[in-house]
């Protein structure tokens, strides 16, 4: 039987203008979306911090938002409040749990696939443990762990590069916010794996000074929200970096490189 996922919650939209409610409130295109396809996105602060953000399947009627329990609430009162006119019924779905399946999550091809499966027919939960160890090893970070409503902008925790922005869309909340930082193209924040033998959820990364933080860790690998800019000045300054005065070392994926390297070049053009 297909295991529970640990704390999610199932909203449902149902009605004509569901998709036009989703297109002028958050941050994932709904044009050109096919029944079962799955998409990423988040609600934002109008100062363009992420709400919450989730996982949205589309089936032939429906609409399932897949969210952090904890963040369920919320998103679901803003939701009913951006509603307005639109004929769109929303409501949480109490019987049925998401769990493994065969949805796959489009944060990370190597996270466990998903499903909404009703409660009698699924078994027993995932345990956060294992849950942690999966998605910090992808690199995902999650609402909850990482990071809390309202604290981060989208790129913080790397939604622009698991298409969960659309920049091209129309209006959204927190649209102008988003995409002036994607137009000044100089992003300084990103969430980044670490592995080091003393890593501590809270703890400071040090080169002598800060420069991030870890906000999640399964057994020697974590999850740091970090300053790219001050990462490329202390690689280029030969510092070693240290939390709790153990080394850590970063495993950067491609692009992030190329944006860590990047800020060694402008540095130079100036």
């Amino acid at each position: 039987m297909k295991r529970i996922l640990p704390n999610r919650a199932i909203i449902r939209l149902t009605g004509p203008d569901m998709l036009h409610l989703l297109g002028r409130t958050v941050t994932h295109s709904v044009d050109n979306w096919n029944t079962g396809e799955m998409r990423y996105g988040a609600l934002l602060t109008p100062q363009g911090k992420v709400i919450a953000d989730y996982l949205a399947m589309l089936s032939l009627e429906n609409i399932y938002i897949d969210v952090h329990a904890d963040a369920a609430d919320d998103l679901e009162k803003r939701l009913k409040m951006f509603r307005m006119r639109n004929d769109v019924a929303i409501d949480r779905l109490e019987d049925d749990v998401v769990t493994e399946g065969s949805w796959v999550d489009v944060r990370s091809p190597a996270l466990p696939h998903r499903a909404i499966t009703p409660t009698g027919m699924a078994a027993e939960p995932m345990t956060e443990e294992d849950w942690n160890a999966a998605r910090i090893a992808a690199g995902v970070p999650e609402w909850g762990a990482d990071y809390r409503g309202a604290e981060v902008f989208p790129t913080d925790i790397n939604m622009d590069m698991m298409n969960g922005i659309d920049y091209k869309k129309g209006c959204f909340v927190g649209q102008e916010v988003a995409s002036r930082m994607k137009r000044k193209g100089k992003i300084r924040k990103r969430t980044v794996k670490i592995s080091g033998s003393k890593l501590e959820a809270g703890a400071d990364i040090l080169a002598d000074a800060p420069v991030g933080s870890i906000t999640s860790v399964s057994g020697n690998i974590g999850l740091a929200l970090i300053r790219t800019d001050r990462l490329a000045k202390a690689e280029q300054d030969g510092k070693t970096f240290t939390c709790n005065d153990a080394p850590v070392t970063f495993d950067l994926t491609d692009w992030q490189r190329a944006e860590v390297d990047a800020h060694l070049t402008e540095a130079s053009d100036e």
